[in-house]
């Protein structure tokens, strides 16, 4: 990796990185080892400059506030942030400016072995579930990208490994032309996002991005539910294994139709690089999924309470209404982003017990479920697990679930799902009102 990165490979060049959060802020440390001039634009007016100094980028250019043309105008290139549309950088970017994400810069500097995965759901935890396999067979991983880690602080470190993991989101991918994974894995598509994409069709050819610069000798994992349509499309140059689930692989942490699927597509991801199938068995035994996915926190007489925050669509939902046995006591609600899920309904008549909303969107789920699930709407999160914590009873399970995204209530899905374990933890604790929940119990 020294060889890929000298710190005199853009000098006399300036960048824009627009967005000043963990990606952002790991391009702009980049940029500024490769000897660029850097201008780094932040619409939050309460971002901490100090922030930059902790980055060792105190000459870098902080503008805060709103875009403007003027920005951009003397940059030779622009690194936007996941998150911000690049249809609305490129409405006030000039036209011949070079505009990329911070995946597709960092992935100019990295010469290892290159395994991705997008789709709409399951994306974290089938990244991790490879990362974790791949280890236990001995070899060195570096896991990040959409998670944890920006890939752009992998190529700083020069830490030498022998695979990269890389969790790719469709943001991501509008902004690469020369990204290339040996393997690309498309998990699963539905409607999501379309507060940023224009349609869906423009976000699903976002995903397939991700395999267009493959090549003969590499592979795309695919949905089998999906061929028909990824085969009337552009034309892959790579191999193509399509997936669906078997339940030949058990892990006692992966619950449900969905992982199964998931669990096909990181054993074909791994086969790709010699891993055989008793070495796949054997290393999910003491998998652990990432906390905020059916995550089961906590149990008390009989009752069992799941996180599962990162559920930001209504196809995550279902996925967590199937994995575990009814009745359930489901809590949903927050930003809405697209969907129809009035789809829901025979699945909420037939496993769950009553629907607690809270948040933003409670028009668009009372609409669609109020006439064929009991529901209750609450402002906040908390008075939503109180009363559902107070009407739970042995052999429930109290699901948070939410459907949406985080950002009428909450900074991030982490913050909510947080938030729902605090609560219920303090309402459990032994003298608290809450440990009386079986006495109040009432029947919906």
């Amino acid at each position: 990796m020294q060889e890929l990165v000298h710190n005199r490979q853009l000098k006399g060049h300036a960048a824009a990185v627009v967005g000043a959060g963990c990606s952002g802020l790991s391009a702009a440390a980049l940029l500024r080892s490769l000897g660029a001039e850097v201008r780094l634009l932040e619409k939050r007016a309460d971002f901490d400059p100090h922030i930059l100094k902790s980055r060792g980028l105190e000459e870098v250019e902080l503008v805060l506030g709103e875009h403007e043309p003027k920005h951009f105008l003397d940059v030779d290139l622009v690194i936007v942030s996941p998150g911000i549309a690049l249809s609305r950088v490129r409405k006030i970017c000039p036209g011949s400016t070079p505009i990329f994400s911070e995946l597709e810069l960092a992935s100019w500097f990295i010469s290892e072995p290159v395994i991705a995965v997008t789709g709409t759901n399951g994306k974290t935890t089938t990244c991790m579930l490879i990362s974790h396999v791949l280890k236990s067979t001995g070899r060195k991983v570096f896991t990040g990208g959409n998670i944890g880690t920006p890939l752009s602080d992998h190529v700083l470190s020069q830490n030498l490994v022998d695979l990269l993991v890389l969790e790719a989101s469709s943001f991501q991918l509008q902004g690469c032309s020369g990204f290339r994974p040996d393997v690309g894995v498309l998990l699963n598509f539905s409607i999501n996002h379309l507060d940023y994409h224009e349609s869906e069709e423009e976000y699903f050819q976002a995903k397939m991005h991700l395999f267009s610069r493959q090549s003969i000798g590499d592979l795309a994992v695919l949905p089998l539910e999906l061929k028909n349509r990824i085969e009337k499309g552009k034309k892959l140059n790579s191999k193509r294994a399509y997936f669906a689930p078997t339940g030949r692989f058990a892990c006692p942490a992966l619950a449900g139709k969905h992982n199964q699927a998931n669990m096909e597509a990181a054993f074909l991801a791994c086969r790709f690089f010699g891993v055989q199938k008793e070495e796949f068995d054997r290393a999910i035994l003491d998998f652990s999924p990432p906390p905020h996915r059916q995550e089961i926190f906590y149990t008390d007489r009989e009752i069992i309470f799941v996180n599962d925050s990162k559920a930001t669509t209504q196809e995550a939902m279902a996925a967590a209404l199937k994995a575990f046995d009814p009745p359930i006591r489901l809590l949903a609600g927050g930003k809405y982003k697209g969907g129809d899920y009035s789809l829901l309904i025979p699945l909420l008549k037939d496993r769950v017990a009553k629907v607690y909303l809270f948040g933003g969107s409670r028009k668009i789920f009372e609409s669609a479920w109020k006439d064929h699930v009991v529901t209750e709407y609450f402002p906040g999160l908390e008075e939503a697990v109180n009363r559902a914590v107070q009407e739970a009873g042995p052999g429930e399970c109290v699901l948070l679930s939410p459907g949406t995204s985080s950002f009428d209530l909450f900074t991030d899905y982490q913050a909510r799902g947080e938030a729902f374990k605090n609560t219920v933890f303090a309402l459990m604790r032994p003298g608290r009102q809450g440990m009386q929940f079986k006495e109040q119990r009432t029947q919906p």
